[in-house]
């Protein structure tokens, strides 16, 4: 939910931001990511690329914390 947030995926509930990650990056189906898998998976999708890039930015949370 905290990276949805970071990132303007509100109008998705966790369930279903998991699920859309799911269906674009399991390739064999089984319900469960490996490292390959979600590697590969971030390198041919450019928009959750773009997600995932900006999830490790966290420059926008220590403005926060900075900020009080």
């Amino acid at each position: 939910q905290a990276i949805q947030a970071i990132n303007g995926y509100t109008n998705m509930s966790a369930e279903e931001f998991t699920n859309m990650i799911f269906q674009k990056i399991d390739v064999n189906n089984d319900g469960e990511l490996t490292l390959e898998e979600f590697i590969n998976g971030v390198e041919r999708d450019e928009d959750l690329m773009e997600l995932i890039t900006k999830s490790f930015d966290l420059s926008n949370v220590l403005k926060v914390i900075q900020s009080g």
